[in-house]
């Protein structure tokens, strides 16, 4: 009974260190290709609240496969692979989908988050930019959840 109960506590403590990795690696920013995505009006420095890739199908899609990379190299070791959070930051498929979410998210995403002088969610719109962010919105629209 003993073996068991330490084998459960040796595999427990594995996974607990494996996530403590994984959520503490690397968090330089990566690049984001978006040369594919057209110019956002009246230019990519001035921050809209709607995305503007939605109202053409084709750019949205587009801006959809590159938000699925996007996501993947600089959002997913703390809001989770595919959007599911481990408890480590909000599960961002939960996010309003549309322009219901859009204002929230390029917020968040342009200006990050701190309480108390604590750093939640550090800013990425200035090193990203505005066109990667909202390919990452793109894509949190397909994979949202009710």
């Amino acid at each position: 009974m003993r073996a068991r109960y330490g084998t459960f506590a040796l595999g427990a403590s594995a996974l607990l260190l494996a996530g403590s990795l994984m959520a503490h690696g690397n968090v330089t920013p990566q690049p984001v290709d978006t040369s594919a995505l057209p110019d956002i009006t009246p230019n990519n420095d001035t921050w809209v609240t709607k995305n503007p890739y939605r109202a053409d199908p084709k750019v949205y899609e587009t801006a959809q496969k590159i938000g699925e990379s996007a996501y993947g190299q600089n959002c997913a070791r703390c809001h989770g692979l595919e959007a599911i959070s481990g408890g480590i930051a909000p599960d961002l498929r939960y996010l309003d989908k549309g322009e219901d979410g859009d204002e929230w998210f390029i917020n968040r995403y342009h200006h990050g988050s701190a309480r108390d002088g604590k750093v939640y969610m550090p800013p990425e719109g200035e090193i990203l930019g505005q066109k990667a962010g909202w390919a990452i919105r793109s894509w949190l629209d397909k994979v949202h959840q009710d």
